[in-house]
Order: C-alpha cells, then sequence, then structure tokens
C-alpha cells in the first residue's frame, strides 16, 4: 500500500463513457478511490450496491466516489446499468494504475498463482495526498469502514 500523507498518483483514465478522467480533477475535494476485481462478480457487485446505498451520504459531504478495476469502459457502463450505480468507474486494462497504486499483486487459489487485484480503498483529502488506506478489504463492510473514517 502506498504511504499515508504522501502524494496520491495522478492518473487518465477512462470511465463508462469513455471519457478521460484525473485524479487532479477532483483537487478540492476528498475522494474515496476503490480498487475491485471484476464487474458482476458477487463480491464486487456487494461492494459497488454498498456504496451505491450510501452514496447520497457521501455527496452530501463533498466526497467523490471512484472505483477502478481492469475492466473495459463497456463493461463498467453495463455493470453501473444493471445496478443503476450513481458513481463512476474507471478504467485501467494496462494495469499501470493498478500497479502505482500497489494493488496489483500475485494471489493464489486452488494452488494456482495468478496476477490479480486486491481490493484495496484509498481515501485521498482535497490537496491529492492520501488520508486513509486499506488493503483487503471485506466488500460489503469497506464503504462503511470508509464512512467512519470521513465520519459521514
Amino acid at each position: 500500500m502506498l504511504q499515508i500523507n504522501t502524494k496520491a498518483p495522478d492518473f487518465a483514465l477512462a470511465d463508462q463513457h469513455g471519457n478521460i478522467v484525473h485524479l487532479s480533477d477532483f483537487l478540492g475535494k476528498k475522494v474515496v478511490l476503490y480498487f475491485y476485481p471484476k464487474d458482476n462478480t458477487p463480491g464486487c457487485t456487494k461492494q459497488a450496491c454498498a456504496f451505491k446505498s450510501m452514496y447520497e451520504a457521501f455527496r452530501s459531504k463533498d466526497i467523490e466516489v471512484i472505483g477502478i478495476s481492469k475492466d473495459s469502459a463497456a463493461s463498467h457502463k453495463k455493470f453501473i446499468e444493471k445496478y443503476e450505480l450513481p458513481f463512476t468507474l474507471l478504467s485501467d486494462p494496462q494495469t499501470n494504475i493498478l500497479q502505482e497504486y500497489e494493488v496489483w499483486k500475485k494471489k493464489k487459489l486452488a494452488g494456482h498463482e495468478y496476477m490479480g487485484i486486491v481490493r484495496s480503498t484509498y481515501i485521498i483529502d482535497e490537496e491529492g495526498k492520501i488520508l486513509h488506506a486499506m488493503e483487503k478489504v471485506n466488500p460489503e463492510k469497506n464503504p462503511l469502514e470508509v464512512a467512519a473514517v470521513l465520519n459521514v
């Protein structure tokens, strides 16, 4: 995980509409940046829907919620439409930003090793610095944990 109080790496990633989004676009606001493995899988759906249920509370405090995975913009668009997600999802198919945020790691499943996303969340402050970092988060509890850190 990246260190708290360090500058969060900026990025230029496509959103669900193919528009390029930069972290620096949100200077002046807090940002919840959550990294998740794959659209439309059980854990990722639970996490996205939990963020959806708390989205208005975050927005009332001028906090942006952004999800990032390796999935395509088209996959994100379908995921958003299916679950009526109100926040932005960004696509990092080359894993450059996933690697910069240190969430692209070796994982094991049934004795097989592979590279994948470790479900993690960063809270970025108004100046673009890392305020809080959470690794290997529980998909359902993560939004509540984030809300507790931010007093939402």
